[in-house]
């Protein structure tokens, strides 16, 4: 089973997972999943939501994903948690896990994950002075 294909299934069926809508939980079982797998699942993620995002920043997926998912919820990253209700947070690990699936496809494409890589560094990068 590929990474993708599990993916979908949490997605699809969370709670044979034990996820029941907690946003942290998810991410544990996504950080646990990660390590089993060398730290392959989420290589690259952060720099994908990065240059997805379109601008530079140091906060890690976790958090990002909550500012997505939660954009009029006061607060940062982890910190939203505490002024949501649980569909909200529901809502935030639909959205983690499909973003997760979607980012999948550009982690397995050589190409494409090289790309992101050189959007983010591009992002992290002072601009090019003139020449005098």
């Amino acid at each position: 089973m590929s990474d993708k294909d599990f993916i979908e299934g949490v997605r699809a069926r969370p709670g044979i997972y034990g996820l029941g809508g907690s946003y942290g939980d998810a991410v544990m079982f996504l950080i646990g999943f990660n390590e089993a797998r060398s730290g392959g699942l989420l290589r690259g993620f952060t720099e994908w939501l990065v240059v997805r995002k379109g601008e530079c920043t140091s906060f890690g997926w976790q958090a990002l994903v909550l500012d997505e998912a939660l954009p009029h919820i006061e607060g940062w990253g982890r910190n939203k948690l505490s002024n949501t209700d649980s569909q909200q947070e529901k809502e935030a690990v639909q959205l983690l896990l499909s973003l997760l699936h979607e980012f999948l496809t550009v982690r397995d494409d050589v190409m494409a994950l090289a790309s992101t890589y050189g959007q983010y560094h591009a992002l992290h990068s002072p601009p090019p002075t003139e020449a005098a």
